[in-house]
């Protein structure tokens, strides 16, 4: 993966590797890249599509996210597909040309919370863009060849690249047990809003309120298949009228709320929102420190997680 990190830049077969790096606040230059060596388990790929994440316009506003400091010159990128270049001598399952999406995290495989399969917690993790490690918004990277997977041909590159995010909400499905019988509070209507929407409605969930502040956003959700859209205010005067149209729209009770925005408001909301005994989940990093009614939700036995 972003192992390399030479600013001074790679030969192979005449082409010099580029990438998009980090200097500064608002500083982003392409410059050239240096790759690590290709070992025998590894791959290297070249890029066809690569999204740009909340993250990395964190990185790039402010060169920090939450505990994540940019301390030195970065390259950003890790929502990422493309196809593959050259295979390690210990490779058998991907050949050149294969079209692949990649898995940005790069887990040690021996700690205990790696081999309770829960490797997305490894304290050693290696992820793309996270400082101090490299990103993939370059000509090519290397990647070991079993974080990187075969896209069906029905799959283009750039939803390959999406499943990245994707997964997030699928993650999020999980953790919040989605099924048949669990209406779902979405807040936020924004990238990972719009996923996790997508995949609660592929866990099965019946009925799909999402919120947001912006009218395009609730217009883009629907069109995705949400049952009914809540346009709110970032007042926090304003949570119980909102909350009251939010049980408006949702008909039933709210069994599942995800934050996907991670504001003090956000979840008090989702909160005040969720019924007696249901699950409040913050998907994403949010603010890192907030403000909500812990006890009032306790008193209902809201059981509140994190993704």
């Amino acid at each position: 993966m972003g192992k390399g990190g030479q600013s001074h830049g790679e030969i192979k077969d005449g082409e010099e590797n580029m990438a998009a790096w980090l200097l500064g606040v608002n500083n982003l230059k392409i410059q050239p890249f240096t790759l690590p060596p290709l070992g025998p388990n590894d791959v290297r790929v070249r890029m066809k599509a690569v999204g740009i994440c909340g993250s990395d316009v964190h990185f790039l506003k402010a060169m920090r996210l939450a505990d994540f400091i940019v301390k030195e010159p970065m390259v950003l990128g890790h929502e990422c597909a493309g196809i593959i270049e050259e295979v390690g001598s210990g490779v058998s399952t991907l050949v050149p040309g294969d079209r692949v999406a990649l898995e940005p995290g790069i887990s040690c495989w021996r700690c205990n919370l790696c081999i309770e399969g829960r490797y997305n917690l490894c304290p050693e993790m290696k992820f793309f863009a996270t400082p101090p490690v490299h990103g993939s918004l370059a000509n090519q990277v290397v990647h070991p060849a079993d974080l990187c997977f075969k896209l069906p041909e029905n799959v283009s590159l750039e939803e390959g690249a999406m499943c990245e995010p994707l997964s997030v909400g699928v993650h999020a499905c999980r953790r919040a047990n989605i099924g048949p019988e669990t209406n779902v509070l979405i807040m936020g209507a924004g990238p990972i809003g719009l996923v996790t929407m997508l995949a609660a409605r592929a866990f099965g969930t019946p009925r799909i309120v999402i919120v947001d502040v912006d009218d395009h956003r609730l217009s883009v959700a629907k069109n995705l298949g949400a049952d009914e859209t809540v346009k709110v205010s970032t007042n926090v005067q304003d949570i119980g009228e909102e909350v009251a149209q939010i049980h408006k729209a949702m008909i039933g009770g709210v069994d599942v709320s995800f934050d996907c925005v991670g504001f003090s408001k956000t979840m008090s909301t989702a909160m005040r929102a969720t019924r007696a005994g249901g699950k409040v989940c913050l998907v994403g990093m949010g603010h890192t420190e907030m403000t909500v009614p812990l006890t009032p939700a306790a008193a209902r036995y809201i059981n509140e997680t994190a993704n």
